[in-house]
């Protein structure tokens, strides 16, 4: 009786195993790979040169004042690590969230002195991941005066650039519109010229 119960088990366990285990996850990376080959690789980016420069999906960090700067990360210790993506989990009575935000502020008021308006609020959070790819359509415009300046062009050029990147809601309903702060640059490489990278 007791061997009969184990060698349904055992059975039990192998076709569960292969089934779930091996067949499930190749049949579907390869239909992924098959119907949406560019996001199941990663919505990797590349250069005109065919180098690859990151993923659509991925912050990364942009100092340089002729391009557009992403949301602060808390992912890894110097922020914009993809294997350490995490939010700060400071709190909004935290010290060091107000010291942090404070030190953000001041520097993208110095950095974007013709910029129109207040600082938008997520140029100063991070978000819950410390890798998230997008900024509002207003916090990108907001920035548009600094890259001009910096790369000698007419402002409206660059908001051109920018305006003509917003993503809209998914389905027309989920979410809100966005601009992909990678795309966005590799824009404005396209268009005005390569800057060197470099991190802040």
């Amino acid at each position: 009786m007791l061997r009969t119960e184990l060698l349904v088990a055992v059975r039990a366990t192998l076709v569960t195993l292969i089934g779930v285990g091996l067949a499930y996850p190749l049949v579907t990376t390869g239909v992924a790979g098959a119907i949406f080959p560019l996001q199941a690789a990663g919505s990797l980016v590349s250069d005109d040169s065919g180098n690859v420069v990151g993923s659509g999906l991925i912050a990364q960090a942009f100092g340089k004042a002729g391009y557009l700067q992403p949301r602060p990360s808390a992912a890894g210790e110097k922020g914009y690590d993809a294997a350490g993506s995490s939010g700060s989990n400071l709190g909004p009575t935290s010290k060091a969230l107000h010291e942090r935000a404070a030190k953000d502020l001041q520097r993208l008021l110095q950095e974007n002195p013709n910029a129109e308006g207040p600082v938008p609020a997520e140029l100063v959070t991070a978000s819950a991941s410390g890798l998230d790819p997008h900024l509002s359509p207003a916090a990108a415009l907001w920035q548009a005066p600094r890259i001009a300046r910096a790369r000698n062009i007419d402002e409206a050029r660059v908001r051109t650039i920018i305006e003509a990147n917003i993503e809209g809601r998914d389905l027309l309903v989920l979410g809100e519109p966005r601009v992909n702060v990678l795309l966005v640059n590799r824009a404005l490489d396209r268009h005005f010229g390569r800057l060197p990278l470099a991190t802040r």
